[in-house]
């Protein structure tokens, strides 16, 4: 993989803190970028005026366009980084054989809204990994000390993004479980949003460690229903994934839950937020598959009728700390 043929798809959070760490070691990163205007900025001031301002580029090193064709057709490995509920409409602009031969790297948090499916079983034919936690965007752009997990059934495309990535504060560890660790990503924001509502509604610290104790026992259940390998749910992919989304304050998915805990409505939160929290989509997604799976998720059924259903915060956190005990 040439790391010059990298680019990214999105602009947003993660779009920004990878842009960041590929254009550090590679000669010229493309970008697709939404908005001109964006682009004027990032060209002039050398930083992202919408997301993780903090973070400086390298204008030189950057191939920034807004028309996504341009992007797709100098790449040979492209890193899609959209929130989930307009990946459908990011992806659907292209056309198959503008895909053809090129690998693609997800660094999405979620599954498409209207399909309920992962993005690589919307995409056909295409090279497919995954890159996901344990780490924050807004850490990464800090230069902290931070790691991320490469998925692909093909270690040589996994070891290429790997040294891609890796630098001074970024390290890598590599998986072939594509599934897990894209379910696993997907569930730790809705625990984080459960989390988050705890949070509003005034439960400690020993209540969330117990939430999150049962929650990666649920998370683990799922994925082996859903896709059952022998795999260790306390590596950094699964269980470091779910505490830093859980506990952190840059947590956008617990920060949406603390606010339905306070008592804002979903629509009034997402305002106040300006910013997608991935797990508001995912936990109907997985409702909606765990109709067939018939998986115990106490947690998850919880979260998704407080968003959903409109169960009283209070009235549905108290019946589910009596099953968390």
């Amino acid at each position: 993989m040439s790391m010059a043929r990298i680019a990214v798809i999105g602009a947003g959070s993660w779009g920004t803190a990878l842009v960041k760490l590929l254009s550090s070691n590679a000669d010229r990163v493309g970008w697709w970028v939404r908005r001109p205007e964006t682009i004027a900025h990032i060209t002039k001031y050398g930083h992202n005026p919408d997301y993780i301002s903090a973070a400086q580029f390298d204008v030189a090193r950057l191939a920034m366009d807004s028309d996504i064709h341009a992007v797709v057709r100098e790449a040979d490995t492209i890193v899609i980084a959209v929130p989930s509920a307009f990946l459908k409409a990011t992806m659907d602009q292209l056309a198959p054989a503008e895909l053809a031969g090129k690998t693609l790297f997800s660094a999405v948090k979620g599954i498409v809204p209207e399909t309920n499916l992962f993005q690589h079983w919307s995409v056909k034919e295409v090279d497919f990994g995954v890159i996901c936690g344990p780490c924050h965007a807004e850490e990464v752009a800090m230069e902290r000390l931070s790691y991320l997990t490469i998925a692909s059934q093909d270690h040589s495309k996994a070891k290429a993004m790997s040294e891609a990535l890796n630098g001074r504060f970024l390290k890598t560890t590599l998986s072939d479980d594509i599934y897990g660790t894209e379910y696993a990503a997907i569930l730790k924001n809705v625990i984080a949003v459960c989390s988050g509502i705890s949070v509003g509604l005034g439960y400690g610290d020993n209540f969330r460690a117990v939430l999150v104790s049962r929650a990666i026992q649920e998370i683990h259940r799922f994925v082996q229903v859903a896709h059952p390998i022998e795999r260790d749910i306390n590596e950094p992919a699964y269980l470091g994934d779910l505490l830093v989304t859980a506990y952190s304050t840059f947590s956008r998915n617990r920060e949406f839950g603390t606010m339905i805990g306070k008592g804002y409505s979903v629509r009034a939160a997402q305002l106040e937020m300006n910013m997608v929290a991935e797990g508001y989509y995912a936990v109907k997604c997985v409702h909606l598959i765990n109709e067939k799976l018939k998986v115990d998720m106490p947690i998850t059924e919880s979260t998704y009728r407080i968003l959903y259903e409109r169960m009283a915060p209070s009235m549905e956190m108290r019946l589910l700390s009596e099953r968390l005990s």
